[in-house]
């Protein structure tokens, strides 16, 4: 029988560690890749359906509900928790001894439980202004 030559005799047990080793680390790093991906694929999704029910309280404000001082609050469903805070900001006077309308802040907060924020709640803001009656306000 031929004896093998160096070149011949194939990989040694350290060579094969090492390319496990290798691997190993290669996938590890992959899969925090795509777990991160992952991660910022949810929170889009769910930013994005809080944007939504959002833009939806804003849309009541001054065509089912009336536009006047108000704090209210609730639940969405699917972990989401709702305030809408309507505050005055500056009274329209056109000379008149009580002005008529009343220009108000609107504010909608959505937020919803989220493990990677410190505060356990991560929060969306919409914030937009209206005209409304000053009798409506009731001040």
């Amino acid at each position: 029988m031929n004896n093998p030559t160096a070149d011949e005799r194939g990989f040694t047990l350290v060579e094969v560690l090492v390319a496990f080793v290798i691997a190993m680390l290669a996938l590890g790093m992959a899969y925090e890749g795509i777990s991160t991906g992952l991660n910022a694929t949810r929170l889009s999704m769910r930013t994005q359906e809080a944007l939504s029910r959002a833009q939806s309280h804003l849309a009541a404000v001054g065509s089912g509900m009336a536009v006047r001082t108000t704090v209210q609050q609730g639940d969405d469903g699917s972990g989401f928790r709702w305030r809408l805070r309507i505050t005055p900001l500056q009274t329209a006077s056109r000379g008149e001894k009580s002005p008529s309308l009343t220009l108000y802040l609107v504010e909608v907060d959505i937020a919803w439980p989220d493990a990677a924020v410190e505060s356990g709640w991560h929060t969306v803001t919409l914030t937009t202004q209206r005209l409304g009656s000053t009798q409506g306000s009731g001040s």
